[in-house]
Order: C-alpha cells, then sequence, then structure tokens
C-alpha cells in the first residue's frame, strides 16, 4: 500500500512538472552584444524583445549566458533570453537556459534577421535549414536538431557580391527607420500569438503579413 501511495505521489508530481513545462516558453533575440552592434541588422533579435519589454513593462537583468526577464501572458510564464555569447556561439545559451528553465523544444522560439526576406517581411516556420545564418547554425549543432521554431524577420539584401557582412553589421537606413515602429509591433504580436495560440494559428495569421 504504501509502495502505491509513493508511486502515485510520483506520478502526480511528474505530472504536475509536465503541465508546468508546457505553460512556460522560452522566447531567443538573436543578436552580439556591444554598443557598436546597437542598431545593426544583425541585432534586429535584440530590438524586438527590447520593444517587447517595453511593451510589457519589465526590464533584463544579467545572468548566466545572457540578459533574461519573464513576464506573463494568459497563464503562460514567458522567459526572454538576449544571448551574450556572440551570434556564432547563440546555442549554448539556448541549451542553457531551456535546461534551467526545463522549457520544452517546441516552447521555444528564436528570433533573429533574414537576409532573403525583404525588409519588415516576417515568417515564423516549425522547422528548417539555417540558411547560411550563423546564429541559427550553432543552435542546430548544439540541439542536433533542425525542427525547432524560428520567427525570420526580413533585413532584405541591397549589397553587392562580398559585402554581406558589411550589410548585415550595418545601420538601418532611414526609411527603415521610420518603418520601424509598426514593424516591430507586428512582431510582438506574433510572439504573443505563439504562446497563446501555438505555432500553426501564428503561421496563418501573420506569415506574408
Amino acid at each position: 500500500m504504501l509502495h502505491f501511495i509513493k508511486q502515485l505521489l510520483g506520478s502526480s508530481k511528474q505530472l504536475l512538472q509536465e503541465t508546468n513545462s508546457m505553460k512556460k516558453f522560452l522566447i531567443v533575440g538573436l543578436g552580439n552584444i556591444g554598443t557598436e552592434y546597437d542598431e545593426t541588422r544583425h541585432n534586429i533579435g535584440f530590438k524586438v524583445l527590447d520593444f517587447l519589454a517595453e511593451q510589457e513593462a519589465f526590464t533584463f537583468e544579467s545572468a548566466k549566458l545572457g540578459a533574461v526577464a519573464t513576464f506573463k501572458h494568459k497563464g503562460k510564464s514567458v522567459v526572454c533570453l538576449k544571448p551574450s555569447t556572440y551570434m556564432n556561439l547563440s546555442g549554448k545559451a539556448v541549451k542553457y537556459w531551456m535546461d534551467k528553465e526545463n522549457i520544452s523544444l517546441e516552447n521555444v522560439l528564436i528570433v533573429t534577421d533574414d537576409i532573403n526576406l525583404p525588409f519588415g517581411s516576417i515568417r515564423l516556420k516549425g522547422k528548417g535549414s539555417d540558411g547560411g545564418h550563423n546564429g541559427l547554425k550553432d543552435i542546430q549543432n548544439v540541439l542536433q536538431t533542425t525542427k525547432y521554431n524560428r520567427f525570420r524577420f526580413g533585413v532584405g539584401a541591397d549589397f553587392s557580391k562580398g559585402k554581406q557582412v558589411d550589410y548585415v553589421l550595418g545601420k538601418w537606413d532611414d526609411d527603415q527607420q521610420k518603418a520601424m515602429p509598426e514593424r516591430l509591433k507586428k512582431s510582438t504580436d506574433l510572439i504573443r500569438s505563439f504562446v497563446f495560440a501555438g505555432v500553426k494559428n501564428t503561421m496563418n495569421q501573420f506569415n506574408g503579413k
């Protein structure tokens, strides 16, 4: 009888942990630390999360492998992470905070720049290749899967051959700066939808908008 009760309590504890983990999400904005990278196209992941922080009135604090903050959205706990590992080692920070917060892969969303999309275009996918993006490449290598959610923010490809690095590490032009507030709002609406409605519903609502 005692053994049965212990089994029952163990099962209940595991079920509670699994239920709680389903209510917790990790949103990772990719970028590089340092003032020299502020307002660069490659740092759009940081910029989106900073805009979300303004809307939700939370503050990032320095922690292991990144700046971290948490907020609640419709009963869900959302952990926001801006890795401090620099872009090429993003996977280390993602894996650490997934494990620390016991967050399942399906509840992780990576926010990143994409030169293959026109400026301001937003696209959510549940899997795919790294597309030559070093941050996504490292996340794929560390997690050993391509099946993770990524939110790609288009930065365009207005550069000549051999100038890609200069372009993505360059600053937004005046027209892009003017359009940015509306695009950032759309981006944070997408994040909230991902948390509340799931990846498929969010893809249907936001992709191409």
